[in-house]
Order: structure tokens, then sequence, then C-alpha cells
């Protein structure tokens, strides 16, 4: 016998009656991105190493020590398994020459890849739901990447969602606190852990992300980054403030709140929630107006959003939210394999006309007992049974049997033509 071979650890496959979840999900975002005006892009799930390394800093987290890179044995080219979907986007739009026209409202779905260690919610291949505005500087679009996460948590009936928001600022503010802050951290040099001596100079906003207990205090009295904005910093948020106040979105100022990539700049956010432990964030973004020139396109402003499809799922399970799994509407009951020529016409009526129908499909003994198919029958949850008998069959007709209380229009068992299938068709569908 071969060795048998499993999945590569955290990473997951997502089977029946699971991925029904995941679907409705996907179909919920489809449907609310649409109605806010974003499109689809779907790009590559192996990019450039240099992509990421330029995009997301040299010294973040993802970059030194999570992702998947490897050699292209054809070409000795450095390729990346993307662990985040903002840089490719943006590598799209400049490549194909998107905002030619005018801004663009993009959204995603897809795996991501982090060598992380594996805990709840949180996998080496994880999936990503994120939404990106390029080509717009106004408050107004980071208002409204806001509003479109909240209304996402309305359509899914989400609670214990709670947003915190921030701003970074830009460049040369951020300069001027990075300064005060390396030279209050060189202060403290014996309370830093040694992840944080190691950014004190290359990276040391992140050291104010810390989760470490122990450095708490110590973060807390750190120069504020709040305090070096400039006016036009300053009235960008404020105007983002007043937006969101303007649709009672509640919100929490977190001047810590720094986020895991060196891109952004001005507004950040959080959506966090108490409901999954530690593993507190659900969805996360923000401005980020000097990446597209950073990848080497024309300067143009940008800000969006991701959330981890796994961590909304958990929470969803947690709040009891997630939807019954999909059930047939009808099962095929067939005694005789002899009768397939005669059934399977009248279940390709009925699917076309909207039915969803599962046959009983037979096995190397023949279709089995009646007995044996109705079990069948009730198993798959159906509410009619369709029995395809021999009387019925010579009668030219079938005979469809409710298997629930209440399940639907028809209440007792009742005969219909096998001709005229799509013409009470309209009877078997799910109201």
């Amino acid at each position: 016998m071969a060795e048998k071979l499993s999945a590569v650890k955290g990473m997951n496959d997502i089977a029946a009656p699971e991925s029904a979840h995941w679907e409705w999900l996907e179909a919920k975002v489809r449907a609310l991105m649409s109605r806010y005006g974003y499109r689809n892009i779907r790009t590559p799930i192996v990019e450039p190493t240099g992509l990421f390394v330029r995009g997301l800093g040299e010294v973040t987290d993802i970059v030194e020590k999570e992702m998947y890179s490897f050699e292209d044995r054809l070409n000795g080219e450095q390729l990346t398994l993307r662990p985040e979907a903002t840089a490719g986007v943006v590598r799209a739009a400049i490549e194909h020459n998107m905002l030619y026209d005018g801004p663009k409202r993009l959204y995603y779905m897809g795996p991501m890849f982090r060598h992380e260690r594996p805990q709840r919610g949180r996998y080496r291949q994880f999936h990503q739901i994120g939404s990106e505005a390029l080509g717009f500087a106004g408050p107004d679009v980071d208002a409204e990447q806001i509003t479109l996460a909240c209304d996402l948590w309305a359509e899914l009936g989400l609670g214990d969602v709670t947003l915190e928001i921030n701003s970074l600022g830009q460049p040369a503010e951020r300069q001027l606190h990075r300064a005060a802050l390396i030279h209050y951290l060189e202060q403290h040099q014996q309370q830093l852990d040694e992840d944080a001596k190691r950014r004190l100079y290359s990276n040391p906003l992140r050291i104010l992300d810390t989760k470490n207990p122990a450095m708490q205090a110590l973060v807390e009295g750190a120069p504020k980054l709040m305090d070096y904005l400039g006016a036009e910093s300053l009235a960008h948020f404020n105007g983002l403030r007043a937006l969101l106040d303007a649709q009672g979105i509640g919100y929490r100022i977190n001047p810590r709140l720094v986020r895991g990539m060196d891109y952004y700049n001005l507004s950040v956010f959080e959506f966090v929630t108490t409901s999954l432990g530690s593993q507190g964030t659900v969805c996360a973004g923000g401005r980020y107006d000097g990446l597209i020139a950073q990848i080497g396109g024309k300067p143009a402003p940008a800000v969006g959003w991701a959330l981890g499809v796994e961590r909304i799922l958990e929470l969803l399970k947690a709040q009891n939210l997630l939807p019954a799994v999909p059930v047939p509407d009808c099962y095929a009951v067939v005694p005789q394999v002899e009768a397939m020529p005669q059934v399977l016409p009248v279940l390709r009526a009925l699917r076309a006309a909207g039915v969803s129908v599962q046959m009983h499909a037979g096995g190397a003994d023949g279709h089995g007992s009646m007995k044996s198919q109705f079990k069948k029958a009730d198993g798959s949850g159906a509410r009619y049974a369709l029995i395809f008998g021999a009387s019925e069959l010579e009668a030219g007709q079938v005979a469809v049997k409710p298997l629930r209380e209440g399940a639907g229009a028809i209440s007792e068992q009742t005969q219909f033509a096998l001709a005229q299938a799509a013409q009470w068709a309209a009877q078997l569908r799910q109201a």
C-alpha cells in the first residue's frame, strides 16, 4: 500500500457541509460590494518576492519571518506565495494602467500564505476578502470603506465587533515622532524584549503594537504620534471622524494602532472582537497613499481593508449565526435501474425549472430496496421524495411524497404527469 499523504500543516481542506458556509459568506460579500459599486479583481497567488519586500517593508514580521519564498528552478526568479493581496492589486493596477480613466473601486477573495504558528482561525493558508479604493484622496472614501465593513457585519447579523481608528499622519510627521520615540525607548532599554530591541532603530513604531504584557505600561507612556500630526493630517482624520459620527458609527481612537505593513499613512482602522480569545482582530485596513509610487506607478492615493474569512466564520459560529446547510428540494426514489431512461429526462426538466433534485444512484448490487432508498431520502434532508415506481411509470406519472411536516405547497402524496414536469415544478421549490 502506498504511503498516506496528508495536507501541509496549517493548510486545510474545506469540504461539504462546511464549504456551504463559505459560499454563503462569499455571496453576501459579492452582493454588498456590487451595491457599493466595487468590482472584482483576481490576481496571481505567486508574485515576485521583491513586490512584498518593497511594498510591505523589509523589517515587517511578514517579510522577515512569515513568507513562503522560493527560487523558480526554470529561470532562477525569486518568487513568493502572496502573504496579502494589496501589493498584488496595486501591481496589477500599475501593470494594466487601470487608473488612466479615473479611480477604481475593487474587491478580491482568495487564499494567502504565511508561515505562522497555526491557531484558532489563523492558518498558514488562510483566506481573505478585501476592498481597495484606488485614486481617492479624501476622507469620504475612508469613511465609505469603514461603512462598507459595518454594513457587512449588519448583513451577517454579527455583534461584538468594535471599530478602532487612528492616524499615522504623513512620512515627515512620522519621522519627528520616530525620533522622539527612539529617544524615549532608549531611556528604558532594560524593559525592552528581544523583538523590541531588534526593532528599536529599524521600525520602532511597531514596538507600540507589542502584545507582551510586560511592556504594556512602557508603550502606554510612549510619545503619541497624534501629537506630531500637522494641520492637513489632523483635518483628514477629523473629517473621517465627522463622517462616521454623521452615520452613527461608533469607534474608539486607539493611538497604539499602527498596523503591520509599512505602506500605511493617515487613516488606519481595525474591527476587533472579544469572542475569539487573544486573536481579536477580524478586519483591518487603512490608507496607503505612497504604495503605488513605491511599487513603480504614477503617484496616486489609495485606501482599503481585508478580513480573514476563517476568523469571520469562527465568529459567526460562536454567535450561532451560521445558516443551515442547504438540502435538496427532492430525492428521487428509483426502485428499478431499467426505469432510468424515463426518470432522467424528468429530473433534468425539474432542475432546469430551478428545483434541486438528488438522484438515488445504484451500486454494484442494483438500486437497493424501497426501504433503503427512503432511508437515504430522509437522511438527505429533502422535503419531498419523488417515487418512480413501476405502477407510476406505467401510468406516465411520478408520486410526490412529503418527507417533513409542513414541507411546502404539497401536504400529502400526489401524482403528477411525467410529461408536464415544467408545469408542476414550482410547487416543489423552496419558498
